[in-house]
């Protein structure tokens, strides 16, 4: 378990995390009076004998609004980090493209969730790809991995140059301790991690494991989505994003980094932390954001709109409208809507889901999809609501009901997601997935007047 206390971080911040509200905001931090330098980024000396540099999330020459770079005062700079590098192997961590040999055929599937380690494994090794879609080295597209874990990354660290990582835990408090700070993340939140940052996992409070889910994002980074019609207000606002505050650890033991680069994985032995930043300012920069602020907007008096208005954060891709991945959840809320189908309907679509759920109960499905749980719908296979759920919300008195207790969410993309065979030869997989819509008989009786 993470004890906060050993930290040699500022202890206040490393047992109590702060955090600067706002999205994309630029902001300024430090965890030492005056080791952050006003008026200009790269003195001659900083103070404390730090090392400054600067970490780019974007080109030099991006346009002003996605323009993205931070500055680090750091005790070594980042070049210090890193040694000879070997091979390292996460057998289960795979990049797309996907052209993993299995025999699993197209089609709608649906898992338990993934099984518990029997040995002791970290964050990092407890990461299993269930798809990925695009091509990692055109920085296209994405992968859905499932995580599950039971003890801390105490002396390994880990940065991916492949996209940045958006963490979705499911069980279990976790703290990631970034380059930039500390960031306590539990169920219900989620926290993203940008490309290139170098940080480590722990657990927090008690339990035999912990599990969640990440999307891998190859391609331009999450932002809010455009609201259009809807105005300046409501889904994710962004006051309710969170980034750390600064914090640093300082410790000179052996330390192992490792690296994801196009795909493959890389390690490097190292004499200290490096976790070392002790200020920084900018704009690129981790953050968390709590799911039960995500204010819904919906239908008010028929029918529902699309489920697009359920996205929490948004990449786009080179197409406008089009995106390489969209992180969409489906919280609590009320459903009003009169003579109305008020579930997702069935339907077929160009983007491929997948969808994982935090805890409850998911409206589609009446039975079968658990917390902890996976689905795949790729792009243009049918799905919609079992038959239960079909045959309950075609029957059901159309008075105000709130959904509650509940959270799902679902990453999409344009790519078709390709299967892992982990994915495809996991015991959890649910072989009756596609009987869940057995009970979808034929209705139709062409006499005129029947209704």
């Amino acid at each position: 378990m993470l004890d906060k206390t050993r930290s040699t971080a500022a202890d206040a911040v490393v047992n109590n995390p702060k955090y600067m509200p706002g999205f994309g905001n630029d902001f300024e931090t430090e965890s030492l009076p005056g080791a952050l330098p006003q008026g200009q980024n790269s003195p001659q000396k900083c103070n404390y004998g730090l090392y400054a540099e600067q970490l780019s999330g974007s080109p030099f020459t991006a346009p002003r609004g996605t323009n993205e770079r931070s500055w680090l005062y750091r005790i070594r700079p980042s070049v210090r980090h890193t040694g000879r590098f070997s091979d390292a192997s996460y057998p289960f961590w795979k990049s797309a493209p996907c052209l993993d040999d299995h025999s699993l055929p197209l089609g709608q599937l649906r898992w338990n969730p993934i099984p518990a380690p029997a040995d002791e494994l970290n964050f990092l090794a407890g990461i299993r790809t269930m798809t990925a879609a695009g091509d990692v080295m055109t920085q296209t597209g994405m992968a859905a991995h499932a995580y599950v874990f039971n003890a801390d990354m105490v002396d390994d660290y880990f940065f991916n140059a492949d996209g940045e990582l958006l963490v979705v835990p499911q069980l279990g408090a976790i703290c990631v301790f970034t380059e930039m700070g500390i960031i306590d993340v539990e169920p219900l939140e989620i926290c993203l991690i940008p490309r290139g940052m170098i940080f480590k996992v722990a657990r927090l409070g008690e339990g035999p494991e912990w599990r969640g889910y990440i999307c891998e994002n190859y391609g331009a980074k999450f932002t809010l989505p455009d609201r259009g019609p809807i105005g300046a207000n409501c889904l994710a606002n962004p006051r309710d994003f969170k980034t750390p505050a600064a914090a640093y650890e300082d410790k000179e033991i052996p330390c192992r980094l490792h690296v994801k680069w196009c795909g493959k994985f890389y390690a490097t032995g190292i004499g200290h932390s490096p976790l070392d930043v002790v200020a920084w300012h900018g704009n690129y920069a981790p953050f968390k954001y709590d799911l039960r602020t995500f204010a819904p907007v919906g239908a008010i008096l028929f029918d529902h709109p699309d489920p697009s208005i359920f996205t929490v954060l948004t990449a786009p891709s080179g197409e406008e409208g089009t995106a390489n991945v969209d992180f969409v959840i489906f919280p609590p809320r009320w459903l009003v809507a009169e003579h109305t189908f008020r579930p997702p309907w069935y339907h077929r679509n160009i983007m491929s889901e997948f969808m994982g759920l935090i805890h409850g109960q998911y409206d589609a499905k009446a039975e079968g999809f658990v917390p902890g749980g996976m689905s795949l719908h790729n792009m243009m296979l049918p799905h919609g609501p079992d038959s239960m759920g079909f045959e309950t919300a075609s029957s059901v008195d159309l008075q105000p009901v709130k959904l509650d207790h509940t959270m799902a969410f679902m990453f999409e993309t344009r790519y078709p997601q390709q299967l892992t065979r982990y994915a495809a030869e996991l015991e959890t997989l649910q072989d009756n997935y596609l009987e869940c819509w057995d009970g979808l008989e034929r209705k139709f009786d062409g006499t005129p007047g029947i209704k």
